[in-house]
């Protein structure tokens, strides 16, 4: 088909929404009876949150960081039907504060019934079990409800997963007045939870399937408001809600019996057992108390081998459900089947529910008989959406969802994810998992169904794009199943996007029958309503699109302006939707894509790996109502604190190590710059020239003491610099951002491991580059973010190949920051924290050392001048770091590293050295004369040493004049050309001053392996090499040819040396 053909898609398609929706507290319940898109994490909240329900919730920072409790916050503030909230920090002995509540209840408590409540994660519940075992015995005026969303970071790259790995350790001491309770599906979220509030003979502990389906939306779920039962049981309260203690799914004439805990596993097993003979099933759904006359009256009679699945830290780690089932099926008097026990670390579970073949083969090894089957679901479409957050497209998904869950005959499942690391700003998935509703089919979780992992063969019906970015920098397509439709929302032409394709993707395609289709939701928006090119229009578009593919070739315009106008109505911001529909359909382009070209070993070694989706973040709401992930976000003063009174939580293990160093890297001194950093301290900072002198010269002096700093002669300092701190705090004033509010942002170059976290002006003066030089690419990924038509073009304009003289312009002549270019398109404003990343860090300046270590000892001196201009429009600029160690008072602290340089003293200390320095390049000069001195000064013969200088004026820029006459009068200098330019009738430069000396230069290069130095701005360079040309050939009768080539042959040998800027 030749590219640029519209035509409506294969049958699927859809959309998929981000987390739970923002609800107003007092519409929360009949929302959520109403409608399929509140999840079940929400309704935990909801139920939790009630001061019917508690008295008081505790909020752990590890739950709010995986996206539960920050709707608890909300409500807690505009409510008045909502418990009091508290946040607490993990740590070892976290549940302490939770003891002394109940143990000493304020009056308030009493008068609540005292039911607290806890959010924490398997990792936080871990530490705190110990303390629980203090909590006085639950009664109906004071228990504790600790809610688990189980998710728990694991492995190098921190992928989240649903192991109780971490909790496993700490259930063999849990005190025996707590229940524990485990849900998998939506329904038994909600279930469990409100039984949690029902109880009040025990403290209850449920944990529920955070990572995957207490987080999709398009579930029934009928949260009733919990009323207290007293004497209620935990078995009773769970049949009362029509479960049991155990779940027994599969053969019943089993010989092989599996038993493990509640979750995503148990679900993945049910199916399998359901479709295998001889394999049964059984789910713990009470683990506490544990009821041994249940499991046994659950295991069949024809039962021969038990396996118990305890998820464990490492495989030496013995699990407490296997000692659990083993003394409940032993009987000394009997003999019962035999009872393995399965250690399944994080790893391995991961893999499970990532590849439910692998898991089928494994249980297919404990049944001899049986043969590994899918557990694949009939009639399902499966749709992947990759995009990113805070796009303009990123609320379309919702939209698409809604149409989908007017239907009653078809079930609608959607499951958001993110990846803060792989990408700048970080990357969004959706699934949307669509099939006919029935409500007794087997459950199994989205993220099983539609597994994302590397190298994937495809699980996906329908991909769609809605970053056209993503095509070249991630594996998006590789999700496609064979034959299938891959949607890309592109403002690329057909010929842009088949030379945007990587070679993997182009053969990918062909490989597997891909049809690759595109539309411009952004120029179809603005046709259909003259110009308005909003969201919700182009929203509008997208669901027109995904309807034709859900349709296929059933699609036609009235059938889907039907379908949508159940769900949008007859217009959209006064556009009809007919029109839309028309527009949307003749926007579709399918695009022909060629056979990729055969690559060569060698090329193919070149071209840049894709990167893989890793699931390492949920979204949390914050108070402002944005949605952010944890990656770079903001937060309060606790997320600070926690570093502070927790260090050893929160300093990676490798620092830990060097502490016992006696001069150990400090883990938060710039911990993104691969050099080793000092922090020393300003001693000195003085003015060498006259104060109304247009130019400032100053020397500075830095102690080290302490640091452990060591530097060679030559070597150049580097400083980490920071931003003014009036422009910082004016730029916030106009960004409008809490300066004193708490980011988090992740440190460059480590995968998002590890993070730095400051107030957002600590990290806009000391860490961003935000009035630096912006780049190319910085231009294009704005434009991500312009609202305004016109912005975005021109953004895009200038960070596109055609743009590039007008980049040259703002660039080199008008010198925009990144600031400028912000407030020139005021309406591409990111949220600040997604900023820092864009912008990325301040780079450390380097200055030559103007100290010989030998000579001044635990000290460094600098020579700098500081550097200011007037752009075209009279808009002063000042160098970022030369203005920062200006202004530097003796006692303030200043951060540098060290970097090796090409301007290195001889081996030979009686080898001739000829210097040549103009302003500030005498600094490595000043060393190499103070170390020369040093020698003399301890009776060691130094060779011959010529110094030339230059500069404007001798009475305001003769730097360092004083000791240079002294080292001359020590004999130290041999000679020396000083050269001030203005001074006398006729310009006089360095270069004049060596004419005179030629046959002395000449004779120390060419006969005495002299070494020449030249250190400076460029310009003096040509002059500067004739001059010395000049001299070879009078000396030694060479031709210029001749004397030149000499003079490169000096280069090899590191004696001819520059050093210039």
């Amino acid at each position: 088909m030749p590219s640029g053909t519209s035509t409506p898609v294969s049958p699927t398609a859809t959309l998929s929404p981000p987390g739970s929706p923002k609800l107003k507290t007092q519409d929360v319940l009949q929302q959520a009876v109403q409608t399929v898109l509140v999840t079940a994490s929400t309704a935990v909240e909801f139920i939790a949150s009630r001061s019917s329900s508690s008295s008081s919730v505790f909020i752990y920072d590890v739950a709010e960081h995986i996206g539960f409790g920050t709707l608890t916050k909300e409500w807690s503030s505009s409510s008045e039907d909502v418990a009091s909230v508290v946040s607490l920090q993990t740590r070892a002995g976290a549940g302490l504060s939770l003891v002394g509540r109940l143990s000493q209840g304020t009056s308030k408590d009493t008068a609540n019934g005292a039911v607290l409540t806890a959010y924490t994660t398997p990792s936080g519940l871990g530490m705190m079990v110990q303390s629980l075992s203090y909590l006085p015995p639950s009664t109906p005026n004071g228990r504790l409800v600790i809610q688990v969303p189980a998710v728990t970071p694991v492995g190098e790259s921190f992928a989240l997963s649903p192991t109780l790995a971490p909790l496993t350790p700490a259930l063999a001491i849990l005190p025996e007045n707590f229940a524990v309770l485990l849900s998998a599906t939506p329904r038994e979220t909600v279930a469990f939870a409100a039984l949690s509030y029902k109880l009040t003979d025990a403290h209850v502990i449920h944990i529920f399937d955070h990572h995957g389906t207490a987080r999709e939306s398009g579930h029934t779920i009928m949260p009733g408001p919990p009323v207290q039962e007293p004497g209620l049981t935990v078995k009773a309260g769970l049949k009362q809600a029509g479960y049991e203690a155990f779940e027994y799914a599969g053969d019943r004439s089993a010989s092989t019996i599996v038993v493990l805990l509640n979750g995503p596993l148990a679900l993945a097993a049910k199916a399998f057992a359901a479709r295998s003979a001889g394999l049964g099933v059984i789910v713990v759904k009470m683990l506490r108390p544990w009821d041994e006359d249940a499991l046994r009256a659950f295991i069949p009679e024809t039962a021969k081998q038990i396996h118990v699945f305890d998820d464990v830290p490492t495989e030496t780690t013995q699990g407490s459900l296997y000692m659990d089932v083993f003394s409940s099926v032993l009987d000394p008097l009997s003999p019962g089947p035999s009872v393995k026990s399965h250690r399944i670390v994080p790893t391995s579970t991961q893999e499970f529910l990532d590849k439910p073949s692998t898991f089928a083969s494994f249980l297919c090894g404990l049944v001899p008989t049986a043969v590994p089957v899918s557990i694949e679901v009939p009639n399902t479409k499966k749709v992947l959406f990759f995009s990113t957050p805070g796009a303009p497209l990123a609320s379309v998904a919702r939209s698409v969802e809604q149409t989908f869950v007017s239907f009653n005959s078809i079930s609608a499942r959607l499951l958001r994810d993110h990846d803060v690391c792989s990408k700048l700003g970080g990357l969004t998935v959706d699934r949307l998992v669509l099939s006919p509703k029935d409500e007794n089919a087997a459950f199994l979780p989205a993220s099983i169904i539609l597994p994302i992992i590397p190298d994937s063969t495809g699980e996906a019906s329908l991909v769609a794009v809605l970053d056209q970015n993503l095509l070249k920098s991630h594996e998006v397509v590789a999700h496609a199943t064979a034959g299938s439709t891959v949607l890309l929302v592109t403002t690329w032409s057909a010929e842009e996007l088949i030379s945007s394709l990587p070679p993997s993707v182009l053969s990918l395609v062909h490989e597997r029958n891909l049809r690759v289709c595109t539309i411009n939701s952004l120029n179809l928006a603005e046709e259909v309503s003259g110009g308005d090119a909003s969201g919700v229009l182009q929203e509008a578009v997208l669901q027109v699109a995904f309807l034709w593919f859900y349709l296929g070739q059933a699609a036609r315009a009235d059938a889907v302006h039907k379908l949508l106008h159940r769900a949008i109505g007859e217009t959209v911001k006064g556009v009809p939707l007919q029109q839309i529909v028309r527009v949307a359909w003749n926007g579709l382009v399918e695009v022909d894509i060629p056979a990729p070209q055969k690559w060569s070993a060698e090329e193919a070694a070149k071209q840049k790996p894709l990167k893989h989706f890793t699931f390492n973040a949920i979204s949390v709401e914050t108070s402002e109502g944005e949605t952010v992930v944890n990656g770079a976000r903001l937060g309060s003063w606790h997320d600070a604190a926690k570093h502070i009174i927790f260090p050893s939580a929160f300093t990676p293990q490798d620092v830990q190590v060097l502490a016992e160093d006696e001069y150990a890297q400090n883990p938060g001194l710039r911990p993104e710059v691969p050099e080793r950093t000092y922090l020393v301290t300003c001693t000195v900072n003085r003015r060498l020239t006259p104060l109304d002198y247009d130019r400032n010269v100053f020397h500075l002096e830095f102690d080290t003491r302490g640091t452990g700093l060591k530097y060679e002669i030559g070597e150049a300092l580097g400083v980490h610099g920071w931003n003014d701190t009036d422009e910082v705090l004016d730029f916030c004033g106009w960004y409008g951002v809490d300066p004193n509010k708490l980011i988090t942002i992740p440190v460059p170059n480590t995968d998002g491991a590890r993070m730095h976290t400051r107030t957002v002006f600590q990290a806009l003066q000391q860490q961003v580059d935000l009035f630096g030089k912006p780049g190319k690419a910085f231009y294009t990924e704005l434009a991500e973010y312009a609202t305004n038509k016109a912005d975005q073009y021109s953004l895009r304009f200038v960070g596109s190949p055609e743009g590039s003289a007008t980049f040259k312009k703002l660039s080199e002549k008008d010198t925009v920051t990144f600031a400028d270019i912000l407030k020139r398109y005021a309406s591409a404003r990111p949220g600040i924290e997604v900023l820092c990343e864009l912008v990325g860090d301040i780079k450390p300046r380097h200055y030559s050392i103007a100290s010989a270590q030998a000579v001044v000892g635990d000290q460094v001196d600098l020579l700098v001048v500081s550097v200011d201009w007037a752009t075209p429009s009279g808009t002063p600029r000042y160098g970022q770091c030369t203005r920062y160690l200006a202004s530097l008072k003796p006692g303030q602290k200043v951060t540098v590293s060290l970097r090796p340089s090409v301007m290195k003293l001889p081996p030979d200390n009686l080898q001739p050295i000829i210097m040549a320095g103009l302003g500030t390049g005498a600094a490595p000069f000043r060393a190499f004369l103070q170390y020369r001195a040093w020698l003399k000064s301890q009776d060691i013969p130094i060779g011959p040493t010529y110094y030339y200088f230059g500069s404007r004026h001798r009475s305001e820029e003769y730097l360092y004049g004083e000791e240079l006459e002294a080292f001359i009068d020590d004999g130290v200098i041999t000679k020396a050309g000083l050269a001030f330019s203005r001074d006398g009738p006729r310009k006089v430069y360095i270069q004049h001053k060596m004419q005179d000396d030629a046959d002395t230069l000449a004779k120390a290069l060419w006969e005495e392996n002299g070494v020449f130095y030249l250190c400076g701005p460029t310009w003096p360079v040509p002059d500067v090499y004739e001059a010395l040309v000049e001299a070879l050939q009078r000396h030694t009768g060479q031709d210029v040819e001749q004397a030149g080539a000499f003079l490169e042959g000096l280069k090899e040998e590191e004696r001819y040396v520059l050093e210039v800027y």
